[in-house]
């Protein structure tokens, strides 16, 4: 369970909107890597019950993550998000699209913010706004969990409706990660086209 710390402290100095900024799919072998930022006010510090299972999106199950991004989404100032395909990340590498996912997603935010509060060790590039880098941010501060959770389910939503054009690979249950099945079916039948051409195993291929 979250204490919510760091947000009360930027609260406490003055801070009226803080925002998490974290992306899903940086591993994966095919389709698209998707950050999320969510925008939020002092007064998601009063739904401690609604939100006490929030965490990292990894750690938790599919069923709690979507009933914690209808709370997020309903409680939240802003929920946004940013997408870079695989077209993208073949031409400028897999960091640097994540970055300019998470860009895209604070750019698309509704709602002032006054500090980014972002995953991982690298600041967004190109945005005119106070950030703070927390590596494994997903696992110790709430508001980046609650930006985790909504780019995990929104792009697992996208590998679900992928999977009916491409059902061979099972997209819906890999989400584009690298399975024992999954690259068992790179060899056997080659990559499609939502696969990252610059990943192995398709470079080798």
């Amino acid at each position: 369970m979250y204490k919510m710390m760091e947000e009360k402290k930027l609260f406490k100095n003055g801070y009226k909107y803080i925002s998490g900024v974290d992306e899903v799919g940086r591993g994966s072998l095919a389709g698209p890597v998707v950050a999320a930022c969510v925008v939020i006010d002092s007064h998601f510090l009063k739904i401690k019950k609604e939100i006490k299972s929030i965490n990292d999106s990894k750690q938790i199950s599919s069923k709690i993550r979507k009933e914690l991004y209808n709370i997020i989404n309903k409680h939240s100032l802003s929920v946004s998000i940013g997408i870079c395909f695989e077209n993208i990340i073949d031409k400028i590498n897999i960091l640097q699209a994540s970055l300019l996912a998470s860009q895209v997603a604070v750019n698309n935010a509704n709602n002032k913010i006054d500090i980014v509060l972002m995953d991982g060790s690298y600041k967004i590039p190109e945005i005119n706004l106070e950030q703070k880098t927390i590596i494994k941010g997903d696992a110790k501060i709430a508001t980046i969990a609650a930006a985790s959770i909504i780019a995990k389910v929104y792009r697992d939503k996208i590998m679900t409706e992928i999977d009916s054009k491409y059902p061979q690979y099972n997209f819906k249950e890999n989400k584009g990660y690298g399975s024992a099945y999954h690259r068992k079916k790179i060899h056997e039948i080659g990559p499609c086209k939502i696969h990252r051409k610059s990943f192995s195993p398709m470079k080798n291929l």
